[in-house]
């Protein structure tokens, strides 16, 4: 992997949420949890690069970005979509969903959150922000089809201290 200065990260966002997704992950190499992610964003925030990342409450990822600092964000070549499909559906509470797929776990670099060696981008990222999802913000009524069990998000905000390319 190569590293690349996050002032000049240049990826095609759109695609990579909607078509390619992300695998987040939180917590340490020894303690983590992992969920496919569809659904985000990649900008400067505060005179910070960020990634955003949106987590429902019954995920049980969420309890690992609330109990640590960093998450990292990690793209994938195609060949493994199955594996990116496995651990957006499987629980880390019921099983080792990693287990069930070809993915490694990796220490990251310059946060706590792990990677992994397959990644094709990694972005690691320390929360500066989160904060509850308010329907009442809904401009376009139509968002809230998303929820019909009222399970809003919590919106997490995270600096991206280091990002790295497959070569």
């Amino acid at each position: 992997m190569r590293k690349v200065d996050v002032t000049k990260l240049s990826v095609s966002a759109v695609d990579l949420w909607m078509n390619q997704w992300l695998l987040l992950t939180a917590g340490t190499l020894e303690d983590c949890n992992m969920m496919t992610v569809a659904w985000g964003s990649i900008g400067c925030m505060w005179a910070k690069p960020f990634a955003q990342v949106v987590v429902r409450p019954q995920r049980y990822t969420r309890k690992y970005m609330d109990k640590f600092e960093s998450f990292t964000l990690c793209s994938f070549p195609g060949k493994y979509r199955k594996d990116l499909q496995a651990l957006g559906t499987l629980s880390g509470k019921d099983c080792d969903k990693l287990a069930a797929t070809g993915l490694t776990l990796k220490a990251s670099k310059t946060v706590s959150a792990p990677s992994y060696k397959e990644a094709s981008l990694i972005l690691e990222c320390r929360i500066i922000y989160h904060q509850d999802m308010d329907p009442a913000g809904f401009v376009d009524k139509a968002i809230q089809k998303n929820y019909p069990k009222k399970d809003y998000h919590r919106i997490y905000f995270g600096e991206i201290l280091a990002a790295f390319r497959g070569e």
